[in-house]
């Protein structure tokens, strides 16, 4: 996901760089040697990832004390650019684990040989619409459903009902309201196409964008722009004078408006148009040329884990995919279901991706 991710909490919580999540233990200066027979097993084990992954202290603390390990986060940026440097390093990581690479590029990684199969402990308490790799190259980790939310407020003063589907939003009556991502350079403008194209098909997705262009459409280079910038019914957007109340974000946008909304309120601000959405999941992999290998395994197995999944909702803003994972409450009181999100194969994103956003460019953009 290009920048997967994911809202203003897991922006707010994410810190750039090389990040040791550890107060005990650390880095040795035998780990170097790890990889030679009489060398004594590394204790660090490093966790590859986008910017923006989370986990409470308590919670990773826990692990480290059970399995002996001390984890490192290397944060890299987006996370389409920190795939493209795995690519670059294949062999030779700079990790032993892969957090972030989801279901647009997911064909991608795997096509490049960046990972060492590994059936993790505990996949078979993982839902099986989630396991897109039956080679288990990759663990499902996570997912999270690109929508169209909308500000409440906007349309309780204008009397008009918020649009619940793509259909709809080719309506005449949110003229100029909806505001998107770029597809090329936005993981959520991406899904939004995305979900156009499962929706309408290749015969039928570019007509459409052509309707919302006509309709309107306002499209901005990424998702702080358009959410806290442009769209009325964030925080921030309220702040920048925002005139968009629609715009395309994430299901678990409202729990996060309660959770940051000062004073907290009683309910949220913004909806979902659950009508309208893109399902992302997000993997993680043992790393071809791992230095830790079993220190890598371990992470893996901890990644889809009850104590991660039920911590992962409010440090990344995104969904358990193990069976029995529980949502916290801000979740079940304020966020939303999504039933029947749009899907496209990865196998069929990996064959076509470029040319559709060139020809999503060059309909809406240029």
């Amino acid at each position: 996901m290009s920048t997967t991710k994911k809202i203003a909490g897991a922006a707010l919580a994410a810190a750039l760089g090389v990040t040791t999540l550890s107060a005990c233990g650390g880095g040795d200066a035998k780990d170097k040697t790890a990889g030679t027979s009489d060398a004594p097993k590394s204790k660090t084990v490093t966790l590859v990832s986008h910017d923006s992954f989370n986990v409470t202290e308590a919670v990773l603390k826990e692990f480290e004390q059970q399995s002996g390990y001390t984890v490192k986060v290397l944060k890299s940026g987006d996370a389409g650019a920190a795939l493209n440097q795995e690519i670059l390093t294949k062999g030779s990581p700079r990790g032993d684990v892969f957090f972030g690479v989801d279901n647009t590029l997911l064909s991608r990684a795997l096509d490049n040989g960046i990972f060492t199969p590994y059936e993790a402990k505990g996949l078979a308490d993982v839902k099986p619409e989630y396991v897109l790799d039956q080679e288990h190259r990759v663990t499902p980790v996570d997912s999270g459903d690109i929508c169209v939310n909308y500000d409440k407020a906007y349309f309780a003063d204008k009397k008009i009902a918020p649009p619940q589907t793509l259909d709809d939003l080719v309506k005449p009556e949110y003229k100029n309201l909806l505001v998107v991502e770029n597809a090329a350079t936005s993981s959520p403008g991406l899904g939004f196409m995305l979900a156009s194209v499962g929706k309408y098909g290749e015969e039928g997705w570019k007509d459409y964008w052509s309707k919302l262009k006509a309709n309107g459409v306002e499209v901005v280079d990424g998702w702080e722009q358009a959410y806290n910038e442009r769209f009325s019914g964030s925080g921030g957007g309220k702040k920048a004078k925002g005139d968009r109340p629609l715009v395309v974000s994430y299901a678990s946008s409202p729990p996060v408006e309660v959770l940051y909304g000062e004073p907290q309120p009683a309910e949220a601000p913004t909806g979902v148009s659950t009508g309208t959405c893109f399902r992302q999941v997000e993997f993680a992999g043992l790393l071809k040329g791992a230095k830790n290998e079993e220190g890598g395994k371990a992470l893996v197995d901890f990644l889809i884990s009850k104590k991660f999944q039920e911590d992962m909702p409010l440090q990344m803003f995104v969904n358990p995919v193990t069976k029995d994972a529980a949502l916290p409450e801000l979740f079940t009181k304020h966020g939303v279901v999504v039933d029947k999100p749009e899907n496209v194969t990865p196998e069929a994103i990996a064959k076509n991706r470029e040319q559709w956003v060139k020809a999503w460019t060059a309909l809406v953009v240029k």
